[in-house]
Parts: C-alpha cells; structure tokens; sequence
C-alpha cells in the first residue's frame, strides 16, 4: 500500500504598510522589533528556513529548510515585505521551492495564493478575477514558474471563483473537510453524504464546475490539523509524526495521501520551536520510512482523482457560518472579550462596497481617455508594482495606453489604477475577522478606503466633490458601532486613525522641512542630482536656508516633490521656526518665485533682530496658516528625533539618578543584607543605573566582563528589576555583528577567541540571549571555512589548530554537536 504525507503550511500576514508611505511604520507592540511583520519573521518564517535539527541531549546537529519538504503558499504582499526587509527568510523561500522541484518529480511545494487575502465568494466577479490573475503573476515573477495550485483566503470558496481558477490554469485548491457536500465514484450515478466533515480526506477530488471545466480539490485532515493548530501536538516532532501515520488505514485499496493544513505561523510564532517539532516530524517520517513526502502537485499527478465532489458554496475554514465572520455578527470571534458583539462587520462591509460600486463608472469613464481597456490594464497592473521603475511603467503603457500619453495623462492613469489597487486591499479579510471596528487590522483597512477617497479626487476629472464622496462613506461608516466607548463608531475612527494619517505633497516636504533642523540635508541640488528619498516620494531641493542663534533656528527653502507612484509632482517652498526643543512651526505652500524672495528677506531679517514674535507672523502671513510641527513628522523619524531630544533631559536625569544611588549605595547594601525593602526612591535609581549601566557594557565588542559581573552581583543582592527585553536584545544585535565580522574575515582569530567569552557570558546572565542568528552564521562557516581550516590543523600548522580549537569550543557554547578538538 502506498502512503503519502504533506504537511501544508498557508503563511501570511495582512498588509501593514501606511497606504501613503508603502512601508510599516514603527509599531510599539511588537517591542523590542520594528513591526510585527518583523517580529514574525524572526520567530517563524525565517526559524523555519533554518530550522534546527536536535539530538536528545539538545545539541545542533544539523540546520534544514523546511520549505523544501512541505507545501506552502505565502501571501504576495508578505513576501513583498520580505523581498526588501528580510532578504535571507526570503531566498531561503524561493531557494526551497527549486530544491523541493527535484524532491518531488518537477513539482515545487510553493503554491501561489490569491493576491490579497480578499474573502472571493464575498467579491464581485471582476475583483476575483484581478486577485487570481494578479496572484499568478506575482508567484511567476518571484518563483520563476507558473503555479500548479492555489490557496484561498481562509479557504472561503463559491464554484464561480473555483472556475475562475481553472480557467486561469490552476488545477487544485485545498479546503476544509467540512467544505465538502457529497461525494461519488467518477462516472457513477449514486451521491453520498459528506457533510459533517465525513468526507475521506486521503484521496484527490474533483469537481465540475459550470463552465464545464473541472478542479482538483484536496480536503485536509481536519482533526489532526486542530491538533497541530490548538491542542498541543507540537510539542514533540516525534507525536506528530505518529499522529500522521496513524491516519493511514489497512482497509483503503488506493494510495493514500495523509495531509493537513494550519497557518505557517503555528510553526514557531504561534507555537514556540514549532518550526523544529516539523523539522524532526519530517526527519522521523523519512528516516523510518514511515511514508513517501510529498507535495499536491506531485501526488495529482502519479494518482488522478477517481471520486468527484460538490462543495458547499460560500463556506470557508474558519467560520462554520460559511463566510459570515466576514459581514455579520455571526458569532465567531477571538475569544479575548466574549461580552462584545462584532455588529459593526455589516455596515463596514456596506461603506466599503458603496464606495467601490460609487467609484466604478467614474473610473471606467476616466480610464477609457487614457487606456485601451480600464479591466485589462489592472489585471497588467501587477508589473508595475512589482517594479517601480520608470522603465517599466513606460512599458506598461505602450502595452496598455489608449495613445500616446503626456507626462499628467500617465500620473492620472497611474492614480486610477492606484485606486483600483487600494479598492481591493481595503477588502482584506483581517479587517472583518478580529473582534474590535478599533483594531489595527480593521482601522488599516479604513485607511486603505481613505486612500481611494483621496486618489478619487485627484484622478477623476469630474469627480464628486470630495467632501460629498467622504462624507457618503463616513456616514455609512458611522452605522458601525464600536464595543469601546472612546472610539464611538467607524465615523470617529476614521476621524481620529485615518484623516490624520493621510499624505499629500505638502506634508511630504513638511517632513523634509522639519526634519533638517535634525538630520544632514543637501543645501541645494542640481537638475541632474538624485533626489532625497522620503519612503515612496522624492524631495529634490532648489534652495535651503538655515540660520540660527544659539537653540533658536529657522530654516527656508524651496523644492520639487515628486511620488515614485503617481508621478505627481509639484514645486513648493516652506518656512519652520524651531524654539531648541520639541516647539517648532512652519508652514508650506506652492511656490512662486518672486513671494518666496519676499517671504526669505522678511523672515531672516526679522530673525536677526531677534524678534520671535514677528518672525511667526511673516510665516503665518506668507503660508496663510502654520499647520507644521514635530506631529507632522512620519513615525520612525518622529521617534527618532525625539530620542535625540529628550536626550539632555535624559541626561539630567540619569545624572540625578546617578548621584542618589552612587551616594547611598553602600546603604543599599546594607539594608539588602538585612532583607529590609529599598525605599522606593532607593529601588527607582537603582534600577534606572544598574539596567543603564549594564546595556552600555553590552553595546560594546569590547565587552568588561568582570564589570559586567560585578554590576550582575550588585543586581542580584539588590533584588533588582532588570529590563531584559532590551538587555538580550542589545547584547542580540552585539554578538550578530561580532559574527557578521567573523564570517567576513574567519582568520582572525583575536575576535572569534573573544566571540567565545561573549557568548559564554551571554549564557551566563540570568535571562535568555537569542544565539538562533549567530548559529546560522556558525553553521555556514562549519560548512564552508572549517574544513579548510581543520586540514591545515591536521597538517600541523598550529594557527589553524588554535583557530579550530576556539571555533569548536564556540560551536559547543552555541549547542552545536562538535567534533572532539
């Protein structure tokens, strides 16, 4: 009897980029990482790229992908971010995807996923037919091939959007075991009942679809998908591995495929070291021949399905009310506050279909000016996101252009067809499945809205004005209502989170302005000069003005602000006055030559004669209101700026804390022998000296470790608090680099002796230091330095044998299973 197993894994995260900036901003949540999206990778995406292989003493033996032995789908926009944000977890992706094309007969375990994550029974036909098309492309341009199968969000699933994916070429889909209706023998005429999850899940399907094309479809193992996904069964690679194989029965005369399917997030974020219980399950399987791996594609092809198949329309896996956890109050949420209600699904749900339906004949009209056929150039809009080169969004219109297009005839194209883009992501199934209208997956969602609003006004040449277009939307937002009292409704939402994260031109150069009294700037540039990048816009200076007496500054200048996305491009001058601390005001306005020459005379003359108050009025006369201070910065430069503000404040203040605890230390000690409690102002600089004191030390290669000691002592009679978080991420990044440099010059043995001291103190502190980093990098140098190395040692050159004593002893300190030195 032949028996199959697949593990798939459906990675992904909904999209977090601020709609007018294309990039996450900081989120404080995810501390001590940038973002979640980050936070995330380390923890799962990456881990499983490299996921540790262990013995039963714990010790590394080996370090495998596991992508290349599972199947897997990752959502587009993630690995968008992962393309440019972590560029190692992403090439471990593609990188297993060839691998697994020799494991498995020429098929890849990569399956391609429906652009974003959009709810398909729920979206109207021309929608699911962009998301599957822009879903395909995306996969080819990254994985070099077309995609056999395709994943669908939450495995939601109609026949019109199964036989749109035929039609497209992708010839299997998993769903729910629960998704299935009835079932029979091909070409008999007898159905059985499979609802209720009876549906025998160790076989391929396939299903007749309207058109009269066909689809394989694959019903996954549910139970022991539930076990992987909530009841433990990561605990031990080993359990999961016999709970697979105890799927197979003697009874069953086919080829039996035992296979399941979880979020990828189970292996290692959702469920800590998951990604190493899948690495050792996989190893268990094969090394006991248990079963044959395989991939869907692969099993398709070597058994054809012998049994069709009905599904129950509009259902999905993760709401047993079909799709409603998408558009009602259906009674599916996260469990965190079982006394909410989610009756704001509906009407979100409402706002955001009127505003597409309201949108949709303008858009049509409009694009017919500049493009052959509005529909088919947003399906080929997926190459210009790609690429946002110039080259190829001219290629793109000289495919795709009605006529030959001025310079404003292709911004308009491109912010119509950034219209359609942004009207597709606000569909994202995260902003429904969540059980607040507050959350940040339902307001992204909102802003994603505001962005179409905006586009709207901009792109359409006889658009409804903006406020009637805002207003419609916000006024049917407003009949979702929240569970917090403070956020009210969708309306006060899109007040408070979404009309102050709007960007235009202005605010861009706002940005630029208020940031150079902080950062180093060009004066001026050239025509023939590259531009300053700010996130998705480009700022390229003309003129630029800084005078300052003592902390007072003020700063003038004019530029050219241009989005690398539209096109749009405007030419603006500013003014900001900064008072030496957070206080500044500034405002900006088109520019105009000869009222920018006025408004630079004034302003510095009045500034010379030190007369504030005047200097604020000449700049609320020349930009007719100033709306510019450290709030109009974007995030990460805002946090970053206000680091280096509050920084003399910060050393006041450490000063302080400083003088209190170094002047009554040795009472502290005393009354600590005691076991009698520090006064708390005692205990507050204590804390505050000894955590500062130690993360500086561990900032440093040169790391004192007696020091370190000797401040870890006074911690430990002290019953202080250490703020580990920071502290073994500080000392995190330290190490990485110490490797980083070791991996870039591997003779030089001075710094790997002192790697082995850094990580021998690391494993000596009373919290845990992340090494999976720096095991990577030693892992790569066991693989292609050591061996050089250990044939010179073993020829008797004494440098090699102390460089392979001290690499050894490093392995050993980081857990790997080493040879003898």
């Amino acid at each position: 009897m032949e028996r199959y197993i697949c593990i798939h894994g459906h990675f992904y995260q909904p999209p977090r980029e601020n709609p007018w900036l294309e990039r996450i901003e900081l989120q404080d949540s995810a501390f001590p990482y940038h973002d979640w999206n980050e936070r995330i990778t380390h923890e799962c995406y990456a881990a499983n790229g490299a996921s540790r292989m262990l013995e039963s003493d714990g010790r590394i033996t080996q370090i495998v992908n596991n992508y290349a032995r599972m199947s897997f789908n990752f959502g587009p926009t993630l690995l968008s971010w992962m393309e440019t944000h972590a560029p190692s977890a992403y090439q471990s992706v593609l990188a297993a995807d060839r691998e697994s094309q020799h494991l498995f007969s020429g098929h890849g375990s990569a399956l391609a996923q429906v652009y974003n994550h959009m709810i398909m029974p729920l979206a109207n036909r021309r929608d699911k037919y962009t998301q599957v098309r822009w879903g395909i492309a995306d996969f080819h341009h990254r994985f070099g091939r077309l995609p056999e199968g395709m994943w669908l969000a939450e495995t939601a699933a109609d026949l019109e959007t199964l036989d749109i994916l035929a039609e497209l070429g992708i010839t299997f889909t998993i769903l729910s075991p629960y998704q299935a209706k009835r079932v029979r023998p091909v070409g008999e005429k007898d159905w059985v009942d499979a609802t209720g999850g009876k549906i025998d899940p160790t076989m391929a399907y396939v299903q007749r679809l309207p058109s009269g094309r066909t689809i394989a479809l694959f019903f996954y193992d549910g139970p022991i998908s539930q076990g992987v996904a909530f009841e433990g069964l990561l605990r031990r690679g080993e359990n999961l591995a016999n709970r697979l194989v105890g799927a197979f029965s003697e009874e069953r005369s086919w080829p039996q495929l035992v296979h399941i399917a979880t979020d990828g997030e189970t292996y290692g974020h959702h469920h800590r070291y998951g990604d190493m219980a899948l690495a050792y399950a996989l190893h268990y399987i094969t090394s006991n021949n248990l079963a044959r791996l395989t991939v869907y594609g692969e099993y398709l092809e070597q058994h054809p399905p012998q049994h069709e198949v009905e599904i129950i329309e509009h259902t999905s896996w993760s709401c047993p009310h079909g799709v409603e956890r998408w558009r009602s109050n259906c009674g599916c949420h996260s469990g965190g506050h079982p006394e909410w209600d989610q009756q704001w699904r509906a009407p979100l749900r409402a706002a955001l279909d009127w505003l597409r339906n309201t949108l949709t004949a303008p858009y049509e009209k409009e694009a017919r000016r500049l493009l052959k056929d509005p529909w088919a150039a947003r399906d080929a809009y997926l190459h210009v996101i790609l690429n946002r080169s110039r080259e190829q969004a001219e290629h793109f219109f000289h495919q795709h252009a009605a006529r030959s297009l001025t310079e404003a005839e292709m911004s308009t194209a491109l912010k119509l067809l950034e219209l359609q883009r942004h009207a597709m992501l606000m569909y994202t199934s995260c902003g429904w499945f969540f059980d607040e209208l507050s959350g940040i997956e339902t307001v992204q969602v909102i802003q994603y809205a505001g962005r179409v609003i905006q586009l709207a006004q901009e792109a359409l040449s006889t658009p409804s004005p903006r406020d009637s277009l805002e207003e419609g939307f916000v006024k049917r937002l407003a009949f979702a209502k929240s569970n917090l009292p403070e956020y009210r409704d969708g309306a006060h939402i899109y007040e408070l989170f979404v009309k102050p994260a709007m960007v235009d031109l202005k605010k861009v150069l706002a940005h630029y302005a208020v940031s150079s009294f902080f950062e180093s700037y060009p004066q001026a540039q050239d025509d023939d000069q590259p531009g300053m990048a700010i996130y998705c816009y480009t700022v390229e200076c003309r003129d630029s003005r800084m005078i300052e007496a003592g902390k007072v500054k003020l700063t003038a200048g004019w530029a050219r602000v241009s989005s690398n996305i539209t096109w749009d491009a405007i030419e603006l001058s500013y003014g900001v006055l900064h008072f030496g601390d957070h206080n500044l005001t500034g405002g900006v306005r088109q520019y105009r030559e000869a009222e920018y020459q006025e408004m630079v005379r004034e302003v510095t003359e009045a500034f010379w004669r030190a007369d504030l108050p005047e200097v604020i009025r000449l700049l609320d006369k020349h930009f007719l209101e100033l709306t510019y201070s450290l709030r109009t910065l974007f995030r990460d430069e805002q946090r970053k700026i206000l680091r280096r503000i509050l920084g003399a404040s910060l050393e006041s203040a450490e000063a302080a804390y400083r003088q209190v605890y170094e002047n009554n230390a040795p009472l502290m000690r005393f009354l600590a022998d005691l076991r009698i409690p520090l006064p708390q102002s005692f205990r507050t600089a204590a804390d505050f000296v000894l955590n500062m004191d130690l993360r500086r030390a561990f900032e440093h290669e040169d790391i004192e470790v007696e020091r370190i000691h000797t401040i870890l002592e006074e911690v430990r009679r002290g019953h202080i608090e250490l703020d580990t978080t920071e502290l073994a991420h500080t000392l995190k990044e330290t190490l990485e680099w110490m490797e980083q440099r070791m991996l870039h010059n591997p003779t030089d043995l001075p710094l790997l002796k002192r790697l082995v001291i850094v990580v021998e103190l690391a494993q000596s502190l009373p919290f845990e230091v992340d090494f999976w980093d720096i095991q990577n990098v030693y892992y790569e140098m066991q693989q292609s330095v050591y061996p050089s190395f250990d044939e010179r040692a073993h020829q008797g050159d004494e440098t090699a044998q102390g460089w392979v004593h001290h690499f050894l002893l490093l392995g050993q300190k980081l857990g790997f299973r080493v040879a003898e030195s």
